[in-house]
């Protein structure tokens, strides 16, 4: 035998160490809802499994927890025909998202799978499979102001760029509306759109009269509807904000709509409730509270100069409740919040945004002096008025009493117009703080 067939023989043998004589499997004991538990597949937490199903294809699941050599599983997707005894196989550690600028134009489901039959996915650069994180010493301050296409926004309620904000309000006030507005309007370089546990039919029609033809091909679409297990729904909304903040790592000015928030965490309470986590404020467990600040730090600004990741999210206010533990927590963890009134949308006012119940916590970082000003000024005439608006046909009001409430009741219609917009009216920052000091200075 010569040397070099020696040679050769030495690096099969070696070889032959790294050959899987065996695959390793667990077996499924117990069903319980969307919770699987199963024996002799030992993962990690956030690790994936395949379940052998009935009809011999796979279920991708995820591991959630264990109890001793249990392990409990979370499938992503309605399983059919499990049996006892079926085998979970581990799934390879390889099996992670790559990404570049092919994902925009394309709609997605919360594990990176086309849902608009364009294709598979691929990129150059792997996608983190955990929240993206940014030391907050090197995160770039919010200092520039975000147009948003909307007059009551952009004069009364200015964001900047990296500022993350909640629309707040019940069902029916006009949520999504708004939202399909500020798709549209807002110059953004990309626009990642998180549609997370809503109606199915909104899906296709926010897509063609939100974001349309143009807005789809600077876009990624995360959709994850009502009728998606709730792991699903919980990993659609982080995907949403890893491809956000990759694009923003890029340099680009990223918009981040999230629709919504308070289905992000009502998916966490069914899989906390189904691992025998205890309610603690409405049902909600303790790491429901936990898990939205972590979300909502993963967008905002990066430590790169050059983009900016601005977020929205809408966040339901279940019976128009703004105590409700949902809502008083991102109320406290968001830099702003955008209060939509039923009172103003059974009156015809639309958008229906109670300014003077809203906030910008940025305002006072992108705003000039004059500008600041002006709005707190028109906001004490609208809160003015407001207080005895009721007041008027009932002859409670005696012009001449006070000046100050004569100019508010002077200015009121003139406010009112100036706050309402037609759904495809658009409304530059620029235009919306002329019109807007204009209004100041009338006598």
């Amino acid at each position: 035998m010569s040397l070099r067939e020696s040679f050769r023989l030495d690096e099969a043998l070696r070889s032959l160490d790294t050959v899987q004589l065996a695959k390793v499997s667990g077996r499924l004991v117990r069903v319980s809802g969307m919770l699987l538990e199963s024996l002799g597949c030992q993962r990690m937490t956030g690790q994936r499994c395949f379940v052998e199903q009935g009809d011999g294809s796979m279920l991708e699941a995820q591991v959630v927890g264990f109890n001793r050599d249990i392990t409990y599983l979370m499938p992503f997707k309605k399983p059919v025909g499990l049996t006892s005894g079926s085998r979970v196989f581990p799934a390879p550690d390889d099996a992670k998202l790559h990404i570049d600028e092919s994902w925009l134009g394309r709609v997605v489901n919360g594990l990176g799978e086309p849902l608009d039959e364009m294709g598979k996915l691929s990129g150059r650069d792997p996608l983190p499979t955990e929240l993206p994180s940014v030391n907050p010493l090197k995160r770039k301050p919010v200092s520039e102001p975000l147009d948003v296409g909307v007059r009551a926004i952009n004069a009364m309620l200015t964001l900047g760029k990296g500022q993350r904000v909640g629309l707040f309000a019940g069902s029916g006030v006009g949520k999504s509306v708004l939202l399909g507005m500020i798709t549209r309007q807002t110059k953004a370089d990309v626009v990642v759109v998180g549609l997370i546990g809503e109606r199915g039919r909104e899906v296709q029609e926010f897509l063609l009269h939100s974001l349309g033809e143009e807005g789809l091909k600077k876009a990624v679409v995360v959709v994850a509807p009502a009728n998606e297990s709730p792991l699903m729904r919980l990993k659609a909304t982080e995907l949403c904000h890893s491809i956000a903040a990759y694009f923003r790592d890029q340099g680009n000015d990223v918009l981040l709509l999230v629709d919504s928030l308070t289905r992000y965490a009502m998916a966490q309470r069914e899989i906390a409730l189904a691992l025998g986590e205890p309610p603690a404020t409405k049902g909600y467990p303790p790491s429901v509270f936990g898990m939205l600040p972590e979300l909502v730090e993963s967008a905002g600004n990066g430590a790169n100069d050059n983009g900016s990741l601005s977020a929205l999210y809408t966040v339901l206010a279940e019976g128009d409740d703004q105590q409700d533990p949902i809502v008083d927590c991102a109320r406290a963890i968001l830099d702003g919040h955008i209060v939509l009134s039923r009172r103003l949308a059974d009156a015809g006012h639309y958008p229906a945004i109670d300014v003077c119940a809203s906030v910008s916590r940025c305002m006072s970082q992108v705003g000039q002096p004059p500008h600041l000003g002006a709005a707190r000024q028109l906001k004490e005439f609208y809160s003015t008025y407001e207080k005895i608006k009721e007041l008027i046909p009932l002859g409670g009001y005696s012009p001449g009493a006070d000046l100050k409430t004569d100019r508010a009741v002077k200015l009121a219609p003139t406010i009112e117009r100036f706050l309402r917009q037609e759904v495809g009216e658009a409304a530059e920052l620029e235009t919306s703080l002329a019109i807007l000091q204009s209004i100041i200075k009338q006598p």
